[in-house]
């Protein structure tokens, strides 16, 4: 069984903090920051805004598109690692929020969360086809930056992407991977609240798993390279994007890109790319995407879906 997208939506964080500010802060600059990254600005969350509140506008948005209402879903899946709450789930207060009184529970699967959430979700697809499933990934990820630390702080942003997912035949393939590793990317609960990188291993990794997950997923639809229209990728790094870009060696226009005016939005980046492409008027019904993300764990994960709206 499958699902198909009947809606998505966006939101993010409302105070803009460009390169510029980080000139006034650190020792760095605007030049060194997109000639490494191809960030220019991002979106934080600002004093007395709450990540709920941009999971909410993205579900609304996601809702609105696909005609329907919060009390029409049979599930709430909230990818995130920086939850408003230790507990409850940020599915839960989303739930509240929204008026829904279906299950609701997250997933913490770093920056694949998204890819990893839509691959649960169908599962539920698999028992009962007639669902409706709100899928959001939620990350206030800047909670978690040393702003003394010019190597993260410049990378990360706040958002919110959510999708709608109903009956059809929309996947085509997905799959998901971890090989657990607390070296390269991390943060300790409690001990120390500062997320940290080994960039050039992550970087090694993201690129190597994204060539790997985006083969398979095309060769596992049944489909080739000249079939896929769009090719959504985690918005982590200009870099980490141009390199796979040039490993696939599929034609730069069909990826989307995003990520010089939001930064890294970890489980968030996927579902927000894919509303602002949507609603730039860009996907024809029929058109074949590709999704695919790393993150911590590590994880990757990437997905074929035919768009059907």
């Amino acid at each position: 069984m499958s699902f198909s997208i009947l809606g998505t939506g966006s939101a993010f964080g409302s105070r803009v903090i460009t390169n510029g500010d980080f000139e006034k802060m650190l020792d760095t600059s605007d030049e060194w920051i997109r000639t490494r990254t191809g960030i220019r600005e991002r979106h934080t969350l600002a004093e007395g805004e709450s990540l709920t509140q941009l999971a909410c506008k993205a579900a609304s948005g996601a809702l609105e598109m696909a005609g329907l209402t919060p009390q029409d879903l049979d599930y709430i899946i909230c990818a995130t690692v920086t939850a408003d709450y230790k507990t409850p789930a940020q599915a839960c207060v989303i739930q509240k929020e929204l008026g829904a009184t279906c299950p609701a529970f997250d997933i913490n699967a770093g920056c694949s969360g998204f890819v990893y959430a839509l691959n649960v979700a169908n599962g539920f697809f698999a028992v009962n086809p007639d669902i409706k499933v709100l899928v959001i990934g939620a990350d206030a990820i800047t909670r978690l930056m040393d702003w003394n630390d010019r190597s993260t702080a410049v990378l990360f942003g706040d958002a919110s992407g959510a999708v709608v997912l109903g009956k059809g035949n929309g996947l085509k393939a997905l799959t998901i991977k971890a090989k657990g590793n607390t070296d390269y990317l991390y943060c300790i609960n409690e001990k120390d609240e500062y997320v940290h990188m080994a960039g050039q291993k992550v970087f090694q990794f993201a690129v190597s798993s994204m060539v790997r997950d985006i083969k398979k997923v095309v060769k596992d639809a049944g489909i080739t390279f000249d079939d896929v229209d769009h090719i959504l990728l985690h918005q982590a790094n200009m870099r980490i994007i141009d390199f796979g870009i040039e490993k696939l060696g599929i034609p730069p226009e069909k990826f989307p890109v995003n990520i010089y005016k939001t930064g890294n939005t970890s489980a968030a980046s996927i579902p927000a790319l894919l509303d602002e492409t949507v609603r730039s008027g860009a996907f024809k019904k029929g058109e074949m995407v590709v999704m695919s993300a790393f993150g911590a764990g590590l994880t990757s994960g990437a997905a074929v879906i035919e768009w059907e709206i």
